[in-house]
């Protein structure tokens, strides 16, 4: 991204003296911040993700550490934050305290990312225990949604233990009144033992119908869902749940319009509330954040 399509400067060395010398400036930062309605003026949603780095996942197209560098990625982000009709950001801790502490999260909404202990080709990968925020942390810091990613592997008896953890991530959400933006998924083993997740309409269908399910009250429960292999199927597949859904953007290699051109579909069903995309936002392959989301903005 070239210096001129992106005004936001972070300093660096005011971050770190600030963590150091006064780290209460993140909980302070917190109680100044501006809140809004998780659904404003326009009534659909578009957040920002950036809960990537959390989980090892840095890479960007042929770049393996394209988010490393988190100054890069902290002024993607503000630069992202200030384009109109930009909700908010999904995030982890790290990030969202920096974002805090930078002044940048008055007026948005901000959803903490639970995160997932299940790392991309660790022998635990199916051992998705949240690692991130709790539901306490984020009523304390005034935060206003939350986020968790539930694999469900069918040879996997550790799944189980997964949809347990979450239903009751539902449940300790719900009790504070917080929405949660739960994005399942059926994952299936390759022969050479590595994970994907099917994104076929009946794979989509079955994830959501369970997704749906989970916890003692799904009033506060949200969808995170990803658009199918075919996007024709996604009628048929959105028609599973009446929660409130929200598409997952993903990485869209180099085919941004044909990206655009599905998320415009799917963004038409009555369930389908927004959009939350990270990587192909914040780092197009053309470089200019502004205009990359600004046209995700626009399909709204």
């Amino acid at each position: 991204m070239s210096a001129s399509a992106n005004p936001v400067s972070v300093n660096l060395e005011e971050l770190v003296r600030l963590r150091v010398q006064h780290p209460e400036a993140v909980a302070e930062a917190a109680a100044r911040r501006t809140r809004r309605p998780l659904i404003g003026d326009s009534g659909r949603l578009m957040i920002v993700a950036a809960d990537h780095p959390a989980r090892g996942a840095l890479g960007v197209g042929g770049n393996p550490f394209a988010m490393a560098n988190r100054v890069d990625l902290l002024e993607r982000l503000c630069l992202a934050l200030s384009r109109p009709g930009v909700d908010g950001v999904l995030a982890t801790a790290d990030i969202l305290e920096d974002l805090l502490l930078l002044g940048a999260l008055d007026g948005k909404i901000v959803m903490g990312s639970m995160n997932r202990g299940g790392l991309q080709g660790a022998s635990f990968e199916l051992d998705d225990r949240f690692t991130g925020h709790r539901a306490e942390d984020m009523a304390r810091l005034g935060f206003d949604a939350g986020k968790l990613l539930v694999r469900i592997c069918y040879d996997d008896p550790g799944s189980l233990r997964t949809l347990e953890s979450t239903a009751r991530a539902i449940d300790d959400m719900a009790a504070r009144r917080l929405p949660l933006f739960v994005e399942p998924f059926i994952s299936v083993r390759r022969p050479d033992g590595t994970l994907r997740n099917d994104l076929s309409a009946e794979a989509v269908t079955k994830s959501i119908a369970i997704a749906s399910g989970l916890g003692g009250t799904s009033a506060y429960t949200w969808l995170k869902v990803p658009v199918t292999d075919n996007p024709d199927d996604m009628a048929e597949v959105m028609a599973t749940s009446t929660l409130p859904a929200v598409l997952l953007g993903g990485e869209v290699g180099g085919d941004q319009e044909g990206a655009y051109e599905k998320w415009r579909g799917a963004l038409q069903l009555p369930t389908v509330q927004g959009l939350v995309v990270g990587r192909s936002l914040l780092y197009p392959a053309d470089g200019d954040v502004a205009a990359a989301v600004d046209t995700a903005v626009g399909l709204l």
